[in-house]
């Protein structure tokens, strides 16, 4: 019994050896999760204030200069330096949306440091982006439809250095005469070309054969609709950068170690987003009425992120970027302002300017490919800007 009880014994030693060896890989896969509060505020004051005054600077060139240069009447502005800015501030609106809003979306509504509940359960930054998407466009459906914003449209006149060099790259004529296709039915009372099904004729590319954010309308009654998804589309982004400008600043203020890398990325961020923003409300139809509305809206973007700082100093001891609650904040903001760009980015700005504006579509190919590439240099430079801001 001896020899069997050791034998038994020797057995058990084993196999209590080769599962304590098979459990020692689960235990090296164990990861900690540290969730502090996010506020790695370690002074400097001096040099943040200052953060608030540069950045300042930096968001009042990108965003005013643009349209004091292209409507200023005592200004004068070349042609191609504005070509440039306007398709490369469209590419820093796009590469905005992916790299500094949904990625980060992803990340706070994603966190391990957040309960479990109906927050992580789903992904609700692609599901947030996407409703606010079909929300972008249900909107400006809408505004499209009813006038929203009065009747002193008739004097709003495009201001626009940068079709200067798409008119001297043009193949044809500036202004195309609308691509109908003849000699299928007759036009009616209305001007549209009538097969005797009630269906149109037209055939052009885009239908209509004209820019829906009303560059140069042919007809009166679009010029409604036109003024309308414009005015639209420049207050929705003004939201969605002056919200994500907001966030950032409070970042910034209670920042740690990396505060001097964030400070000097962020001047260089908000100075091309103001860019962006810029261009666009300096080449927008402003009625007459109205023509002080782009001046207010490029300063109010430059102010954000000042007046964001100058806030999350103020309550430094208190606030908690890191926290459950300031994550799903971010999140869901985050989320929304993504939407927001994407949706501008890619319909209102890329969709119009490239082949819905008729300018464009007619230009050479080399300068629609210039374009491209100031369009492309801005994503890259805002994406290449992702790694630390």
């Amino acid at each position: 019994m001896s020899l069997l009880s050791a034998t038994v014994g020797a057995i058990l030693r084993i196999r209590q050896e080769d599962d304590s060896a098979g459990a020692e890989p689960e235990s090296g896969l164990s990861v900690s999760v540290d969730c502090d509060t996010g506020n790695e505020y370690d002074g400097r004051m001096g040099l943040r204030i200052s953060s608030i005054f540069v950045i300042l600077v930096g968001s009042l060139f990108g965003a005013v200069l643009p349209i004091v240069l292209a409507r200023g009447s005592k200004m004068s502005v070349n042609g191609t330096a504005f070509f440039v800015a306007k398709y490369f501030g469209s590419g820093v609106i796009i590469g905005t949306a992916f790299m500094h809003l949904l990625s980060p979306a992803f990340a706070a509504l994603g966190s391990p440091c957040l309960p479990e509940g109906a927050i992580t359960q789903y992904d609700w930054a692609a599901g947030i982006c996407l409703m606010t998407v079909f929300s972008m466009f249900t909107i400006e459906l809408l505004a499209s439809r009813f006038d929203l914003f009065g009747h002193d449209h008739e004097d709003a006149k495009p201001v626009d250095p940068s079709l200067d060099v798409l008119k001297g790259g043009s193949n044809t004529s500036a202004s195309p005469a609308r691509d109908i296709e003849a000699g299928r039915g007759k036009e009616n009372g209305s001007g549209s070309v009538d097969n005797g099904l009630g269906l149109p004729n037209d055939v052009s590319y885009p239908p209509g054969g004209e820019d829906h954010l009303g560059h140069q309308r042919e007809h009166h009654d679009d010029s409604h609709a036109a003024l309308a998804a414009q005015m639209t589309a420049i207050f929705i982004l003004e939201f969605g950068v002056i919200f994500h400008s907001i966030f950032i600043g409070l970042t910034l203020a209670v920042a740690g170690e990396e505060f001097t890398v964030l400070y000097i990325v962020l001047v260089f961020h908000q100075t091309f987003e103001g860019l962006g923003l810029g261009s666009r409300l300096a080449t927008a139809r402003w009625p007459r009425s109205k023509q002080w509305m782009p001046y207010l809206l490029g300063f109010g973007y430059a102010i954000s992120t000042p007046i964001s700082i100058a806030i999350g100093l103020g309550v430094r001891s208190t606030l908690q970027p890191g926290s459950p609650k300031s994550l799903i904040i971010n999140g869901v903001f985050d989320s929304i302002s993504a939407g927001i760009l994407i949706y501008t980015g890619l319909v209102e700005l890329l969709a119009h300017e490239f082949m819905f504006n008729s300018y464009m579509r007619n230009a050479g190919l080399k300068v629609q490919l210039f374009a491209l590439g100031c369009v492309a240099l801005g994503c890259g430079l805002m994406a290449v800007l992702a790694e630390w801001a």
